[in-house]
């Protein structure tokens, strides 16, 4: 496995991606002459653009909105995949498709690194595939109750039903953004944008401990920023994105490589993002 491969991260849009970044890092550090890059795809032309790939290619990262309009174009798939009909990994092995969910052992370990103890309730900020991912994750770790909170309640219907029937599943209920009062749990999970975390959300999310960020990109997004400064635990979006690039790196090339190689990968990616905005602002 140490020729040359291909691989990538796919989705739409795509091009704020860190995870060109994350494994390019990890195939420099195992000496690998492998190429990732990041390819443009929306859910109408995944399977075409699938059934085109060569025997070049070794791998791809899913995102948005791909993680579950993947799963049918699979010939495998993991445990994770099969509970959550997520997947954020696709491995390709001599023709055959095999579908990964590292997100939810991502998003374990992220939060088994930062929080003290594990959350027995939970306020999840959004409904989709990465949602469905962290609640499950959730579940795992003993979370108890759960509430999801988006824009209209029928978006999340896919997303409680998969959680639903998780063996040790919280109990779930559902509500929207704009209705939300106060927020009281032991942890906030927020999956949605940047432009959307308004200063009375915000405000309204002020006396939860702990915060889990799924965005990493711009960062820190508003309620980020707002969490640093008032000294309370963050889960930062670029924790779960290095924990669950490990596995994919893991599942991709046979090895492992660092949490903390990836997060510094990341971490520099944006920084220099960074400065090429202030430099563009400056001219």
């Amino acid at each position: 496995m140490g020729s040359a491969r291909r691989c990538a991260v796919v989705g739409s849009p795509i091009t704020h991606s860190l995870s060109p970044a994350l494994h390019r890092a990890a195939y420099a550090e195992l000496g690998l002459d492998w190429t990732y890059d990041h390819v443009e795809v929306d859910s109408a032309g995944l399977e075409e653009f699938v059934n085109g790939l060569d025997e070049s290619w070794r791998g791809l990262s899913l995102t948005m909105p791909l993680k579950r309009t993947v799963v049918p174009l699979l010939d495998s798939s993991d445990d994770w995949v099969r509970l959550s009909g997520v997947a954020n990994t696709l491995v390709l092995d001599e023709g055959s498709r095999h579908g990964f969910n590292t997100d939810i052992p991502g998003a374990i370990a992220a939060m088994d690194e930062r929080l003290p103890a594990p959350a027995r309730s939970a306020i999840v900020l959004g409904g989709g595939a990465t949602a469905t991912s962290v609640l499950l994750a959730l579940a795992e770790s003993g979370c108890t109750s759960a509430t999801v909170l988006v824009r209209d309640p029928a978006r999340a219907e896919e997303t409680i039903a998969v959680v639903s029937s998780h063996p040790r599943a919280p109990q779930l209920s559902v509500g929207t953004i704009a209705d939300a009062t106060t927020l009281d749990a032991d942890l906030l999970v927020t999956t949605i944008p940047g432009q959307a975390q308004t200063p009375a959300l915000i405000a309204r999310c002020s006396e939860v401990p702990a915060v889990f960020e799924v965005v990493y990109d711009p960062w820190p997004t508003p309620l980020a920023r707002r969490v640093l400064d008032d000294g309370r635990l963050l889960v930062a979006g670029l924790d779960l994105l290095a924990h669950q690039a490990v596995g994919q790196v893991l599942r991709m090339t046979g090895r492992a490589v660092s949490v903390d190689l990836l997060r510094r990968a990341g971490a520099d990616e944006l920084t220099r993002r960074a400065v090429q905005i202030s430099a563009e602002l400056g001219n």
